[in-house]
């Protein structure tokens, strides 16, 4: 015993001084003697294998082999006996399960190291490792997932992309391949199950799984279980959508799953390895325990006995047919029974107790009322906590569960058929919210399992990547580190020099889509004439849409149909459909002007409407002749409730009957809304006669619209009488119509409060427009009003205060608009506000005396730890602190639909409303307190009366340094 103790101290002792050493591949001049050469002009290496070692180790091997053929164009040997192995050698196996490793471990402790633990492999570079072999790279598992997982660290590593296939990324092309001397051991995985849900899948996947493969087949299978490989995980949840059915539909499946170490589960409302499609082939009745208990006893028996003791995560449980409730009010009892007796099926069927098989309880939507009631299970069985199925993680263990033998998981979303409205088309996912819900997760001791629904895997395959690289290692991903990935994701799939450009376009392009999604969007979406919202979000789509195509001309031709599926085509469309509806809304704003434009844009709505039918065309037909066709068939235009229409609806237009000869219309920006919706009762215009006032510190540049009402061109002017009123243009010939700015000369300008105007004509019309001017203004400094609103982006705070227990940390891109704020640690228990607690500040200056309403734009985060609300407190100078709890009033639960819920899944914002009354003119200073984890702060805005409504809210104020 003393013997043992002693040589494990000496093995960790060892080990502590052996780096994680980087893998480092060389692609060129690797015959220098010290490198371990895989392919060279005078080296061929053979891959060995244990023939006694699992089938996978066995698959691994040939998958690494034809990735050094991708690479190079050579592919090695593959042997399974030692006798006759000579030069290089990659030795592949199992602890335990290679005889040449096994032999290998007495000198290399490493190997003993990681002997019986989970998923874990040593990479490592020997010299004459056994007689007549003369360097050996040593690839060595725990078990033979960690084996797989060490062959596909070097096929990464050594240019082989997991989406090589599922998205055709090039692999890096070299006549030479080696590797630096390195040991490399890999640590435990984070999460013990971390794996996908294909869903949603018709009739996208569907469709192009039946003309790829003939269907959901093993052949379909062996492409997603090589995927899941690639990226170390280990789970699915097989497609469900009637009428498929993983283990019915084809034998094979569940066979192969076993081979690739892909652990089988099924959905949360598919117990006993049983697919949903299955009762209707049984055709037992009544999906009803009550009445029904035999028949589904003998369903269930039948999906242990097809298990077979294939590796596989049992779901326990019942919910009602068809994804619903099980009975309208949560019924513990049945449901102990339930779970009870497919316990006792489960350990009749393979003759050992029920908890060497392991299962998983899902509580999904109503499912979570028993739990919340005080169900609880055997404490072998996995809890799988869910999200709402937007992102927003519904409940967490409590600290004092955190111990529970059977471990916590998360079911997780990137797709969703339901309410509000489903999202299914394109990627939505910031990858930054689900670092900050799933981070939030692990730290409240979610490590057992993570699952996420990915729709039809494409075009899902960034956040799928993030996803499972997080769940890997947990501990690689701290806020900061965000940002990278996006680059460290780009070079992999594409050329290094485009890696921080397309990095760039990836986390925007998913920032705009998570505003609101593709489905959600309308012409009402965003605002035509608020804070210039819709042109600026037009133009942000536009922006980016010709970085990509500049990005797309200069990449290598075989690059080119990666980065169309992966970047280029999500973002075409999705910019596409945001002109669109933007083009819908300025029809009917114009229409209702009588402007000859609503004619302009309702024939733009048509054309825009053409061109997605085009680019999904283009998408399905040219874009590897054809092997990507059906997927993006998903519907996305004209949604009117929940489930996606039947073919995508454009927009309603209007056409209008313009008078034949010209006619001057305008729009002043920042003015008050004309009478009568701007027309009298004959017809006439009744336009705003005023613009806000300018001042020197915002120094504003407002525009006057100019707008025909008429068939004929209209030839219009327009004046400044005073000098110091500046005008980009002072007339022009219009079809429809065209904005001028104006701007203030303040070297010319009077001092004080003044009143200048400009005159417009055109057609026979005069009309005259105040521009009134002030420069009577307090000192200023920090984020300063403007137009009666301070606009403040969190992640902007003047200056932070970090407290004893905690504080406030930046997620850069988080949000609607720039960056978020939230509390770390994300376990740390309630802070109260006082002189210790994490702060921000904000400085800010307002122009009037009187009383300022607040509202913070927050995450939707739900109240996960079941309490009274996650709270955060804020205060303007020295008021004394007000405490808000994102959650109040959220008492009827998200999965019926409750209104606060489907409002803030909407929008992705709650805000927060606070009132500070009698503020002075002058500085002042916002203070936001850190109390509970899980507070997502993106924005704040001031409204001191001229808070103008909108989607995205007013732009940032101007910053002044203190002076």
């Amino acid at each position: 015993m003393i013997q043992h103790q002693l040589r494990l101290l000496a093995i960790l002792l060892l080990l502590s001084q052996i780096a994680v050493a980087q893998i480092k591949v060389k692609h060129s001049n690797v015959s220098d003697g010290a490198n371990f050469e895989l392919v060279c002009a005078s080296q061929r290496t053979t891959i060995y294998y244990d023939p006694a070692d699992s089938k996978l180790t066995a698959r691994s091997a040939r998958l690494f082999a034809e990735d050094i053929q991708r690479v190079t164009g050579h592919k090695p040997e593959i042997a399974t006996a030692t006798k006759g192995l000579s030069g290089n050698v990659v030795i592949l196996g199992t602890v335990g399960r290679n005889k040449l490793i096994d032999a290998l471990a007495a000198k290399h402790p490493e190997l003993t190291s990681i002997r019986g633990a989970w998923e874990r492999f040593v990479i490592k570079t020997i010299e004459k490792p056994a007689a007549g072999i003369d360097k050996a790279l040593l690839i060595a598992g725990s078990d033979k997932r960690g084996t797989a997982y060490g062959v596909f660290t070097l096929s990464e590593k050594i240019g082989v992309s997991p989406w090589y296939w599922w998205a055709d990324v090039p692999p890096v092309k070299s006549a030479e391949l080696g590797l630096e001397p390195l040991t490399y051991i890999s640590t435990a995985p984070s999460v013990k199950y971390r794996g996908i849900f294909i869903n949603d899948e018709a009739p996208a996947l569907r469709n192009w799984a039946k003309e790829k493969f003939g269907g959901f087949n093993h052949l379909f299978y062996e492409k997603v279980f090589e995927l899941l490989l690639r990226h170390k995980a280990n789970y699915l949840w097989p497609a469900m959508w009637l009428p498929s059915a993983f283990a019915d539909d084809d034998p094979l499946n569940p066979e192969l799953a076993d081979e690739y170490g892909i652990v089988i589960s099924t959905s949360h409302h598919e117990p006993m390895m049983r697919a949903h499609d299955e009762w209707r082939r049984f055709q037992g009745g009544a999906w009803n325990y009550e009445t029904n208990k035999a028949q589904l006893q003998e369903f269930w028996r039948g999906g242990i006995e097809r298990m077979n003791g294939f590796e596989s995560v049992v779901t326990v449980g019942m919910r009602g047919d068809g994804d619903e409730a099980m009975t309208e009010e949560a019924a513990v009892d049945l449901m102990k029974t339930i779970i009870a007796d497919q316990r006792n099926i489960i350990s009749t069927v393979t003759g050992r107790p029920a908890d060497a098989t392991p299962q998983v309880w899902a509580i999904y939507k109503e499912v979570q009322e028993y739990y919340d009631k005080g169900m609880r299970v055997d404490d072998d069985i996995t809890i799988l906590f869910c999200d709402d199925n937007w992102g927003n993680v519904r409940i967490l263990p409590k600290k004092e569960d955190r111990q529970y033998k059977g471990g916590f998981g998360m079911y997780y979303h990137f797709d969703y058929v339901g309410a509000p409205v489903s999202y299914r088309w394109q990627n939505v996912t910031q990858i930054e919210r689900a670092w900050e819900q799933l981070n939030l997760s692990y730290q409240w001791g979610v490590k057992n399992l993570w699952l996420v629904n990915v729709g039809d895997i494409k075009p899902m395959e960034f956040p799928i990547s993030f996803f499972l690289d997080f769940a890997w290692d947990v501990n690689a991903f701290k806020a900061a580190d965000l940002p990278g990935y996006y680059t460290r994701w780009a070079a992999q799939q594409f050329s290094p020099e485009f890696a921080e450009d397309i990095g760039h376009i990836i986390s925007l392009y998913t920032k705009y889509n998570a505003r609101r999604t593709p489905e959600m969007l309308s012409p009402e979406t965003y605002s035509l004439v608020h804070y210039r919202e819709a042109d600026r979000v037009l133009g942000e789509f536009r922006q980016l849409l010709e970085k990509s195509d500049r990005i797309y001309a200069q990449l290598p031709e075989e690059q080119k149909p990666a980065y169309y599926q992966l970047v280029h085509a999500p973002l075409a469309m999705c910019s596409n459909l945001n002109e669109l509806y933007i083009a819908a809304a300025k029809n009917k704003y114009y229409a209702e002007q009588g402007g000859a434009s609503a004619n302009f844009y309702a024939d733009q709505v048509r054309a825009l409407f053409e061109k997605d039918a085009a680019l999904t065309r283009q998408f399905h037909d040219d874009l590897e002749n054809g092997k990507w066709n059906h997927m993006m068939s998903q519907t996305h235009l004209g949604y009117t409730h929940w489930n996606h229409p039947p073919a995508n609806k454009m927009p309603a237009v209007s056409y209008i009957q313009t008078q034949q000869t010209a006619s001057l219309g305008y729009r002043v920006e920042y003015g008050s809304e004309p009478a009568w919706r701007g027309f009298s009762v004959e017809g006439d215009g009744l336009y705003n006669g005023s613009f806000s006032a300018f001042d020197p510190i915002n120094d504003q540049q407002y525009y006057l619209e100019i707008f025909n009402r008429g068939a004929e061109k209209l030839e219009f002017s327009v004046t400044a009488p005073e000098d110091w009123i500046n005008l980009s243009a002072t007339g022009g010939t219009i079809g429809f119509d065209q904005k001028i700015d104006v701007s203030i000369d303040w070297s010319k300008a009077p001092k004080g409060n003044a009143v200048g105007a400009i005159e417009i004509s055109g057609a026979g019309q005069r009309f005259r427009v105040k521009v009134p001017i002030r420069s009577n203004l307090p000192k200023a400094s920090g984020f300063i009003e403007n137009n009666g609103v301070v606009s403040i982006e969190a992640a902007h705070f003047t200056s932070k205060f970090d407290g004893e227990q905690a504080r406030w940390t930046v997620v850069p891109n988080l949000g609607r608009t720039l960056s978020a704020i939230m509390p770390e640690p994300a376990n740390m228990d309630r802070q109260m506000p006082d002189k210790n607690t994490a702060r921000a500040e904000y400085v800010f200056t307002v122009f009037e005396d009187g009383d300022l309403q607040l509202e913070t734009y927050l995450s939707p985060t739900q109240n996960y730890q079941k309490n009274d609300g996650l709270q955060f407190a804020i205060a303007i100078d020295d008021e004394e602190p007000q405490i808000l709890n994102i959650n109040e009033n959220e008492t009827k639960p998200d999965w019926q639909y409750a209104t606060w819920w489907t409002e803030s899944v909407a929008n992705h914002i709650k805000k927060k409303t606070t009132l500070h009354k009698n503020l002075k003119a002058g500085v002042h200073t916002l203070k936001v307190w850190a109390m509970d984890p899980g507070v997502v702060i993106q924005k704040f805005v001031f409204d001191a009366g001229g808070l103008k409504p909108s989607y995205l809210g007013p732009p940032e104020s101007l910053f002044i340094e203190k002076r």
